[in-house]
C-alpha cells in the first residue's frame, strides 16, 4: 500500500520526523518497505504565467513568451512547446536554478533571440514522463511561489508491506488510527457531513444471498456532472497513492476507499433495468468486466444483476454495461458488505486481481456504511453537483463479534514484561477497544474494522505492539543444562544434506505446488492433491514427487548456458492414503512422508586435461547412493523395473533389506526431448525415513595376513543378473563358517558370444583371506570350488575358466 506522508498527517500529526514515524511503524508490524521523496530534488523552480507570446523571427517552431515571475519584471523566454499560450500559468527555471539530472540553468541566446530560463515539462521535473508539452499548473496558482510549495512536493511516499490480518490498515484512517496509537497524538476523525436529501427516489436492491452480502446501501443521485474535472489536491492524492486519474465519478470512488477503506461502486442507472439483485451466480452466466475481460461465472461466485443481466461481480468489479461514462447524469451509489470469504480467491480464479477485491476478502468495516455513503455523496455534490436521494440500507446479517479475554497474568508470562493494569488499560484505549475488566482479566468488544482480534493471544500481540517490542528485555531463558546424547545410528536430514554436498551436489528448494502435468507424466498420478486456493493457475496440485522440479531446475540452468548440473532437493511430498487421520501435523487421507531426490546432468567430472569428457550415466549416479549410505550400502539392491519419469531399459527400483525405499534411473527421452536437453539426466529419489538410521560401528581385529585373489568366469544363461548371482554366493558364505575367509566379490567382466545370444560369460573376482593362518591353494581351491557348486545348483551356470 502506497501513500504520501502529509495526508497521513491531514488525520494524525504526530510530532516526529519521517525516519521516526516510518520506524514506528515498522516495529509495530505495519512493515514501511520502501519511502521516497514524492518529486527529486530541484531549485530554483517558480510558478510563472505567460503574459504574452509572439512567433520567433529565426525558427518556425520557436516562440518568443514574455512570462511575469513575480519578480516585477517580465522575463523574455523562448520556448518550442506546442501547448504554450497567453494565460497558461506554468513552471518557470530562473536563471540559476538546478533541474534534476545536476543541470544548471543560465542565460542563453537562441537562434538569435536572448533567454532568461526555461519554461519545464513534467519530465524535465521529474514528475512524470510526460514531455508533450508544459506542465500545465492551475489557474489559481500563486505567481512567484515556489513550484515545491505550490504543488506540496516536499512530501514522501511511504510503502507499506501489511500482513493479511491487517486489513483495517489498507486505509489512511487505518494507519493513522495506529499511529495515534503508538504516538499518542490526536486522531482526526473524518467529518461525516448532513446530506441534503430532496430527492425522493429510491432503487430496489435484493439480497437473496445473506451468507454473500450481509448489508447493502445505496443512494440515487440524479442530475450530475459526469465530465467535471477531478479537483488537483484529488488528483495528486491518487496519482501519489499509485492510482491513475480517470474521471470524476471514479475517481471520488477510489479516493473514498484509500481514505476510508471502503470501496464503493458508482452504476450508471439510465444502463440498469429493473431492481437490482444480490445473489450468487447461476451456471452459465458471463460478464464483462471493466477490465474488458469476460469471464464464466459459477455458482460459487457473488453477482449483483438487474432483471436482464449481470452488473457486477460482487465485491470485486463492475461490469462494462453498467458502468458510469462521461455522459452519465443518474447514479446508483452502492456500498455494501462483503463476506470475506464468499470473495477470497475468486479474482485470482480469473487471473486478475482488484483493490475492491483485495479490501473485502480481507474484511472491512460494516458498521460505518452509511457515514462512508454520506462523505462519498457530499464530495460528488461538490465536485460534480447533483441531487441526492436517501440512503437505503439494508441489515441483512453481519458477522458476530464475540468478546474476546485476556488474563493480565497470561499476558506477562508471554512478554516477560511485569505490565500493571493501568498500562494495558491506557494501550486499549488508544487503540479505541472498547472492555471492561473483570478482575485481572480484560474483556474487550472487538470493532468492526478489526476482524484480526479473535483470541487471547491477538490482544496480548496487540499489547506488546503499542508497548514496544524493542522495550521488551531481552532476557535468555535460564533452564538446568542437560547434556543429550545423539544416536550414533541416527542419520539425520542435516547429515543428508552434508553427504549430498560433499559428493557436489547443490541443493535447491522447489515450491510444493506443482503443475498437474507434472504428476501424471513424472509420477503416473492421476489424483493428486488438490489446492483450493492455488497461488497461480498451473500450481494447482501438491507434489507427490521431487523429480519434476529437480528436471525444471535442470532445464533453467540449461537455457542460461550451464553445462553441467548436480542439484538435490530434501523435502515433503503429499500423495493420497486412506490410512492417514487426522493429527496436529497430518490431514486426513494426505500421506505428507520426507524424500530425498538428486540429479546429475552434463559431464561426469568437471572439464579437466586429464579426464575425458563423457556425459554422467547411470552407475555414476548409482555411485553417489551408495556413498549416500555408507555402511548400508552392502545392503541396497536395485532391481530393473519401470517408472513414468524414467527411461524404461535404465531404471532400478532400489531395495534396501528388501524393503522399497526410492527409484533410480535415466530420465525418459519423451521428456528429456521435451524438455529440449542434449541428453538425458540421471536422477534418483530416496524415502528419507527409509535411509534414517546407520549401521552401528563394529570393532573388529584386522588380519596380518596376506590377501589372495582368484578369479572365476561362468557361462550362465542371458537372462541371469548378477544381482541374483551375488545373492546365492552371500548366502552360501552365511551358510558354511569354511568360506568366512572371503572377503569381498566384484563383478569385473561381461562377454557376449555372438554366435550364442541366449548365454553370456561373467567373471568374478574374489578376495580371500585367512584369520590365524596363511591360506594354500587347496584351501582356496574348495572355496571357489564350493561357490561354483552353487552357482551351478542355483543358476546352472558352468565352468568358463579359471586363473590363478
Amino acid at each position: 500500500m502506497q501513500f504520501p506522508e502529509s495526508w497521513l498527517r491531514a488525520f494524525a500529526n504526530p510530532d516526529i520526523d519521517t525516519e521516526t514515524l516510518s520506524h514506528r511503524l515498522t516495529m509495530a508490524g505495519l512493515e514501511v518497505e520502501d519511502t521516497e521523496p514524492a518529486a527529486p530534488p530541484f531549485s530554483g523552480i517558480v510558478v510563472a504565467q505567460i503574459v504574452d507570446i509572439e512567433a520567433h523571427p529565426n525558427a518556425d517552431k520557436l516562440r518568443v513568451c514574455r512570462v511575469d515571475d513575480g519578480s516585477g519584471a517580465p522575463l523574455q523566454i523562448v520556448c518550442g512547446a506546442p501547448n504554450a499560450a497567453k494565460g497558461l500559468k506554468v513552471p518557470l527555471a530562473r536563471v540559476g536554478a538546478e533541474l534534476p539530472g545536476d543541470i544548471r540553468i543560465g542565460p542563453v541566446k537562441m537562434r538569435g533571440v536572448e533567454s532568461a530560463g526555461m519554461l519545464c515539462s513534467a519530465r524535465e521535473l521529474g514528475l512524470s514522463q510526460d514531455h508533450a508539452g508544459l506542465l500545465e499548473l492551475e489557474p489559481d496558482a500563486q505567481v512567484g511561489l515556489s513550484l515545491r510549495e505550490a504543488l506540496e512536493l516536499d512530501d514522501t511516499l511511504f510503502t507499506l508491506k501489511l500482513t493479511p490480518n491487517r486489513a483495517d490498515c489498507l486505509s489512511i484512517l487505518g494507519v493513522a488510527r495506529e499511529v495515534s496509537a503508538l504516538t499518542g497524538c490526536e486522531l482526526i476523525q473524518p467529518v461525516v457531513p448532513q446530506v441534503s436529501v430532496t430527492l425522493a427516489d429510491r432503487f430496489s436492491v435484493t439480497v437473496q444471498a445473506p451468507d454473500l452480502c450481509g448489508r447493502f446501501a445505496g443512494r440515487v443521485m440524479r442530475g450530475v456532472n459526469a465530465r467535471a474535472a477531478t479537483p488537483a489536491w484529488m488528483k495528486s492524492r491518487l496519482e501519489r497513492a499509485g492510482q491513475r486519474s480517470i474521471s470524476a465519478l471514479v475517481d471520488i470512488s477510489n479516493y473514498v476507499m484509500l481514505e476510508l477503506g471502503h470501496p464503493t461502486h458508482v452504476f450508471d442507472l439510465a444502463r440498469i433495468q429493473g431492481g437490482l439483485t444480490v445473489r450468487w451466480a447461476r451456471a452459465g452466466e458471463s460478464l464483462e468486466l471493466l477490465n474488458g475481460q469476460t469471464v464464466a461465472l459459477e455458482p460459487d461466485v457473488g453477482v449483483i444483476g438487474t432483471d436482464t443481466a449481470i452488473a457486477s461481480l460482487a465485491g470485486i468489479m463492475g461490469g462494462q454495461d453498467s458502468a458510469v461514462t462521461l455522459d452519465t447524469t443518474d447514479i446508483f451509489l452502492e456500498a455494501a458488505f462483503w463476506y470475506p470469504d464468499a470473495i477470497m480467491g475468486r479474482a485470482r480464479r480469473y487471473k486478475f486481481g482488484s483493490e475492491a477485491g483485495h479490501r473485502f476478502e480481507r474484511g472491512v468495516d460494516f458498521e460505518s456504511i452509511p457515514q462512508h455513503l454520506d462523505i462519498m455523496t457530499q464530495l460528488i455534490q461538490d465536485i460534480c453537483g447533483g441531487e441526492a436521494g436517501p440512503i437505503d440500507d439494508q441489515i441483512v446479517r453481519l458477522p458476530a463479534r464475540t468478546p474476546v479475554r485476556m488474563r493480565l497474568a497470561r499476558c506477562r508470562r508471554i512478554l516477560g514484561v511485569d505490565l500493571d493494569e493501568d498500562t494495558v488499560a491506557q494501550i486499549f484505549a488508544r487503540l479505541g477497544l472498547d472492555f471492561h475488566r473483570e478482575g485481572d482479566d480484560f474483556v474487550v468488544q472487538p470493532p468492526s474494522f478489526r476482524f484480526d482480534l479473535q483470541i487471547e493471544e491477538d490482544l496480548v500481540e496487540e499489547v506488546a505492539r503499542i508497548y514496544g517490542f524493542d522495550r521488551i528485555p531481552d532476557t535468555p531463558p535460564l533452564a538446568r543444562a542437560q547434556m543429550r546424547t545423539v544416536p550414533e545410528t541416527l542419520y539425520g536430514h542435516h547429515a543428508m544434506r552434508d553427504a549430498m554436498a560433499a559428493l557436489d551436489y547443490q541443493e535447491v528448494i522447489n515450491f510444493s505446488f506443482v503443475e498437474e502435468s507434472w504428476e501424471h507424466n513424472y509420477a503416473g498420478n492421476d489424483n493428486p492433491v488438490r489446492l483450493l486456493n492455488p497461488i497461480a493457475s498451473q500450481l494447482a496440485v501438491m507434489r507427490s514427487s521431487l523429480i519434476g522440479g529437480l528436471l525444471a531446475t535442470i532445464g533453467h540452468n540449461a537455457r542460461h548456458k550451464q553445462t553441467r548440473v548436480r542439484v538435490f532437493e530434501l523435502g515433503r511430498v503429499f500423495r493420497r492414503d486412506p490410512r492417514v487421520a487426522d493429527g496436529d501435523l497430518d490431514v486426513a487421507g494426505v500421506a505428507q512422508p520426507t524424500y530425498l531426490a538428486g540429479a546429475a546432468w552434463g559431464p561426469a567430472a568437471d572439464e579437466q586435461w586429464g579426464l575425458a569428457t563423457r556425459p554422467v550415466d547411470f552407475y555414476d549416479v548409482k555411485r553417489d547412493v551408495e556413498s549416500l549410505l555408507g555402511h548400508r550400502a552392502a545392503q541396497l539392491r536395485c532391481e530393473p523395473a519401470e517408472y513414468p519419469a524414467l527411461h524404461p531399459g535404465r531404471s532400478a527400483r532400489l531395495f534396501l533389506n528388501d524393503t522399497a525405499i526410492g527409484w533410480l534411473g535415466e530420465v525418459h527421452p519423451k521428456w528429456a526431448q521435451e524438455l529440449d536437453f542434449t541428453h538425458a539426466p540421471v536422477v534418483f529419489e530416496i524415502d528419507a525415513d527409509a535411509i534414517s538410521t546407520q549401521l552401528f560401528p563394529k570393532p573388529a581385529e584386522l588380519s596380518r595376513l596376506p590377501i589372495v585373489v582368484r578369479d572365476l568366469a561362468v557361462w550362465v544363461d542371458s537372462t541371469i543378473t548378477y544381482q541374483a548371482m551375488l545373492d546365492t554366493l552371500e548366502n552360501e558364505i552365511a551358510s558354511d563358517d569354511a568360506l568366512g575367509v572371503i572377503k569381498d566379490i566384484k563383478l569385473f567382466d561381461i562377454w557376449r558370444d555372438k554366435a550364442d545370444a541366449s548365454a553370456k560369460s561373467m567373471a568374478l573376482r574374489f578376495w580371500f583371506q585367512g584369520r590365524e593362518t596363511t591360506l594354500d591353494d587347496a584351501q582356496i581351491e574348495s572355496c571357489v570350488q564350493r561357490l561354483l557348486t552353487a552357482l551351478h545348483t542355483a543358476h546352472g551356470a558352468r565352468l568358463r575358466a579359471q586363473e590363478g
